[in-house]
């Protein structure tokens, strides 16, 4: 048996178990590059496993060009690391990669790449958690690839909210004449330059594609599938909404926040109802804190909403094969379709003979206390809070682990 007692390891030779001196890391995003981090920090070394060839992957394979963090720096640093003062305000996404380089760098976590995690599961005769991961390079099928055993006290879950696509069924989708890519795929709208697109979705994500396409002289159509999502201005009164959140958040109760930024909103942004986007009954943090409804933040897409530029249609009904039919009876001509649909976790897939996780892949206890299972299992970035959340899961994380690796280290 291998044993590894530091995420600088060297990969294990194909089919090998691997005692693992320390905690099992799940995931090489921001999640797992912070909490891999603390423990270091804290003297408690650690694997840190990920099915990709590089770290945050995510940020490197599936966002387009343009994307930036929606919040304001100091929300998204991770912990004992700030941006780099010359950042601006809202990283870029080249940037923000950057900045997770050098922290793992810094850190000295070293991931084990390609190492796509097919099973977890605890054993109870030995108290101790068996991870069992394919030696798969990307395009290599996982069933029939070697694998490799990692057994170890913890388990961390850090593989995020956003680690599979969301990919909805259409009636009709196999007549369409066009392509169908989902939002993961694109990366500048210059590829539909003078195309008809119809991109699902009214998110963060969905807007801001819609935005870069009317920049590449695109014509893009964007579904608003329940016609209701929360729309916000990024900044008011030169000040970032999520600041003004947070600040109010001090004095006032959820609820009366909800009111004042749906108020504001409406002062800034104007009757969003005429450009057939409507408010859910429930606040913008109300439903970010209880069903991972992220709020839009505008960038500049409504003003092309208003201009014509950007056109906004209901639900699909069916595709045919030179566009779509709406739910209301009227048909959109499209040349592509962009699914701005989203991700979700991949926990339930892997994660064996635990209740801590819902099927939806989130810890069953809410905020502020699932970051913690039993037998040695943890979570981090399950908070629906963003970066924010995934710094403050692994500075607990790592604590709690440290002082168990101390116990048993005085006693060796």
């Amino acid at each position: 048996m291998e044993a590894a007692d530091a995420s600088s390891a060297p990969p294990p030779a194909e089919g090998r178990v691997v005692w693992v001196n320390g905690p099992i890391v799940v995931g090489a995003g921001p999640g797992g590059l912070s909490v891999a981090a603390c423990l270091r920090a804290r003297g408690v070394p650690c694997v840190v496993l990920d099915r990709a060839d590089c770290i945050a992957s995510l940020w490197q394979r599936r966002t387009y060009d343009r994307l930036r963090l929606h919040l304001p720096r100091q929300f998204c640093e991770l912990p004992g690391m700030p941006f780099p003062d010359h950042y601006p305000e809202y990283p870029t996404k080249r940037q923000f990669v950057d900045y997770l380089q050098a922290y793992a760098e810094r850190a000295g976590v070293q991931p084990r790449f390609n190492q796509a995690v097919t099973s977890a599961r605890y054993d109870r005769a030995a108290g101790l958690w068996r991870v069992r991961a394919a030696d798969a390079l990307a395009d290599d099928d996982v069933a029939s690839a070697a694998s490799t055993e990692y057994i170890g006290r913890w388990l961390v879950v850090a593989t995020g909210e956003n680690a599979e696509r969301i990919v909805p069924e259409f009636d009709g989708a196999q007549d369409f004449a066009g392509p169908v890519s989902h939002v993961s795929e694109y990366k500048c709208g210059e590829a539909y330059r003078g195309k008809r697109v119809l991109v699902v979705g009214c998110g963060n994500s969905g807007m801001e594609v819609c935005l870069d396409l009317c920049d590449h002289n695109a014509l893009p159509s964007m579904v608003v599938r329940d016609a209701k999502v929360h729309v916000l201005p990024r900044e008011m009164f030169g000040v970032a909404t999520f600041s003004v959140a947070v600040f109010l958040l001090r004095f006032l109760p959820l609820w009366l926040v909800d009111a004042v930024l749906v108020l504001l909103a409406r002062l800034f942004l104007g009757d969003l109802e005429k450009l057939g986007i409507r408010r859910p009954a429930g606040g913008p943090l109300e439903l970010k804190n209880a069903r991972g409804r992220t709020p839009v933040l505008d960038i500049g897409a409504l003003a092309r909403i208003r201009s014509g530029h950007i056109q906004v249609v209901p639900g699909i009904k069916r595709f045919f094969r030179g566009g779509a039919e709406l739910v209301d009876g009227r048909r959109v001509a499209a040349d592509a379709v962009i699914l701005a649909t989203g991700y979700h976790s991949n926990v339930p897939q892997w994660l064996k003979g635990s209740d801590f996780f819902t099927q939806e892949g989130y810890p069953r206890v809410p905020f502020p206390h699932g970051w913690k299972g039993e037998s040695g299992l943890y979570s981090v970035g399950f908070t629906r809070r963003g970066l924010s959340g995934v710094s403050s899961d692994a500075v607990k994380v790592a604590q709690d682990i440290a002082v168990e690796w101390e116990k048993q280290t005085s006693t060796r």
